[in-house]
């Protein structure tokens, strides 16, 4: 019993572990996402030491895509995505045991210890990945946040009112901004949930799991089935 307890405990150590160095790379991208998003305002910039540009040059219009690119690869990636899949699909396949038991009608839920730990589990499983999409999901505004270009580009029209002579060059500028704008809506991932980066067979899985909750949850109230 005393070896089952420490490799236990050791496990456990070693699981939470990693997912406090999942959550601080999380803290870290947002802490890049938030300085990212305050370089093209001159007091934000000044307020936390950090360069400034404004986006009125094609070339700085480059400088700011590849900032915001190496700043999204920095750090270890597919580690962390991993870690994030698997708390998740162990989290799902807690929930499933225990709708599974419970479904089944077994009163013997709150005083057995197995099922004790396991509702222990999935509770700190929840509270992590709660934070973790918190995080992501902060982050992923901040990089998609559209608001900065259009911005610049009102900017633009009022300078070409004030400087006709320089319409050419603005108007190629806004062109290069309205395409980035269009590039920064197609380069979202599409195996993202709540900001949290999924394996796409994983995400496939949960959605379909919700979704068939969903509409078992509609038909029982409605009383006749219904598939989402």
């Amino acid at each position: 019993s005393a070896i089952n307890f420490l490799e236990r405990l050791c496990l456990t150590w070693m699981f939470f572990f990693m997912m406090c160095v999942a959550e601080r790379t999380y803290k870290q991208r947002f802490l890049f996402a938030k300085l990212f998003s305050h370089i093209t305002s001159a007091r934000k910039a000044r307020k936390y030491e950090i360069p400034h540009f404004r986006l009125k040059k094609v070339e700085n219009i480059k400088i700011w895509l590849s900032l915001r690119s190496y700043l999204k690869r920095r750090g270890p990636q597919r580690s962390v995505d991993v870690v994030v899949s698997s708390v998740f699909l162990l989290a799902l396949s807690i929930a499933f045991i225990c709708c599974a038991q419970v479904l089944k009608g077994h009163k013997t839920l709150p005083s057995a210890a197995y099922y004790r730990e396991s509702l222990t589990w999935e509770a700190a499983l929840l509270l992590f990945l709660l934070r973790l999409a918190s995080l992501g999901s902060e982050t992923n505004k901040k990089y998609s946040n559209i608001s900065i270009l259009l911005t610049e580009q009102i900017n633009l029209y009022l300078k070409m009112e004030k400087k006709p002579n320089k319409k050419e060059q603005l108007s190629l500028v806004n062109n290069v901004l309205k395409l980035s704008t269009k590039l920064l809506k197609e380069l979202d991932s599409p195996f993202r949930l709540y900001g949290l980066t999924m394996n796409p067979l994983i995400y496939n899985i949960t959605r379909v799991v919700i979704l068939s909750a969903v509409s078992g949850v509609i038909s029982d109230l409605l009383g006749f089935n219904i598939r989402v």
